[in-house]
């Protein structure tokens, strides 16, 4: 069984979904973007399980989770993209954080799951690649997850995947 794939516009933080992805980087310590984002609404439970879970942090492609904090959701699953900007450009490592993402939520028993695009904020991944990366592989991954929903951060990223939902 594969995942139903949706979008919606708006901000991750507020999905009312059993776990929202973050895009993370390495050191799991909270950030910019998607990572300051949900690190501010969940508060600092959300830091302290990081803290707990993954002293070391977490390598590129790869998820883990934590609690959500004091957002409605139950966990955060955080995983590490690819640094397009800076010249991590294995389009795999990509991939992997969206099927590591889906394994993660199966261990944990989350149904619904919100994503961001990994990697096409700041760390400038291509916006169409970002998408055909996030579509594909969320369609194509075995799950127990029932809907996987890409919560698009801005008009662009929200027409560039209803368009590429329509057209796959």
């Amino acid at each position: 069984m594969t995942a139903e794939v949706t979008v919606v516009p708006g901000d991750i933080t507020v999905q009312d979904v059993d776990a929202v992805v973050n895009a993370a980087n390495r050191a799991m310590r909270g950030g910019g973007g998607v990572d300051g984002a949900i690190h501010r609404a969940g508060g600092p439970a959300v830091l302290e399980d990081c803290r707990r879970r993954f002293p070391r942090g977490l390598a590129t492609g790869d998820a883990g989770w934590t609690t959500a904090g004091e957002m409605t959701a139950r966990w955060v699953i955080h995983v590490v993209g690819p640094n397009f900007s800076a010249g991590e450009t294995d389009r795999a490592l990509l991939v992997s954080c969206y099927t590591r993402a889906l394994a993660v939520a199966d261990e944990l028993g989350a149904r619904t799951v919100a994503f961001p695009l990994v990697s096409a904020g700041v760390y400038g991944w291509p916006l169409d690649d970002a998408v055909a990366a996030a579509v594909d592989t969320l369609r194509a991954t075995p799950t127990s997850v029932t809907e996987a929903r890409l919560v698009a951060f801005g008009p662009a990223a929200y027409d560039a995947v209803a368009a590429a939902l329509a057209a796959r």
